[in-house]
């Protein structure tokens, strides 16, 4: 395990970007699997900044992690939206090789299954995450056992009322998600996990340091063979 700590979320997403970057340019066709969240936004902007200086994105295949279920894609809410927002609507990168889970149909074990059958078929290069004030990485949120595939999830209150300031209010928040499972988190061949702020400073010390449990999802990461955490000052202030 790899740590990077900057100044500010500035430089941490700076440098993430230029992580995603290396492997744009390194591989043929590389699999990127993307974040969402206020965490990433600066990313996004890095990349799209990259992209504008002759950074292409013909040759890149992207796999989401998670959507919330019950927004259609065109819900300004939904994680499809933030990415056309955010990112999709600003490079180059093929229409068909954007990959998002289906949150708004009515068979949520088939929409699973496919999702599954996508990753399979293209194996992640690099895996973006954040990690939740719990812990939770992607929609896996703390519990006695975590599901290995894409699944539905039952959001925690945390969860909840961290989202709640991405909608007009906390009961608009969807309380379910659908999420790629830790085991197809872990496949990636490499991961990057970004935290900026005090706020996520215990879950990163737990994350880092702490007993592998299923409580804290993102503790599992420890078992990866190539995974950097890139934080902030702020992140960081809990570590040794």
């Amino acid at each position: 395990m790899e740590v990077r700590v900057f100044p500010d979320a500035y430089g941490a997403a700076l440098y993430t970007a230029t992580l995603v970057e290396t492997t744009i340019r390194q591989l043929s066709s590389p699999v990127l699997g993307l974040a969402t969240g206020g965490t990433m936004i600066p990313v996004y902007q890095h990349l799209v900044q990259f992209h504008r200086r002759g950074l292409r994105f013909e040759h890149v295949t992207t796999i989401n992690l998670d959507e919330y279920i019950g927004l259609e894609p065109t819900d300004r809410h939904s994680y499809h939206a933030f990415m056309r927002e955010h990112f999709f609507d600003h490079v180059d990168l093929p229409l068909d090789c954007r990959y998002i889970p289906s949150g708004a149909t009515c068979d949520l074990t088939a929409a699973c299954q496919a999702y599954d059958e996508i990753l399979r078929a293209h194996p992640i290069d690099l895996q973006l995450l954040g990690i939740g004030v719990n812990g939770h990485i992607g929609f896996n949120e703390p519990a006695d056992h975590l599901k290995p595939h894409t699944h539905v999830v039952e959001l925690t209150e945390d969860t909840i009322r961290q989202n709640a300031r991405f909608f007009d209010a906390e009961e608009r928040v969807p309380t379910r998600a659908i999420t790629m499972g830790l085991q197809s988190i872990l496949f990636a061949k490499r991961i990057v996990l970004l935290a900026v702020g005090a706020s996520k400073a215990q879950a990163v010390r737990e994350a880092i340091i702490g007993d592998i449990r299923t409580t804290v999802p993102a503790s599992l990461l420890q078992l990866h063979p190539q995974v950097t955490f890139v934080l902030d000052e702020a992140a960081a202030q809990q570590l040794p």
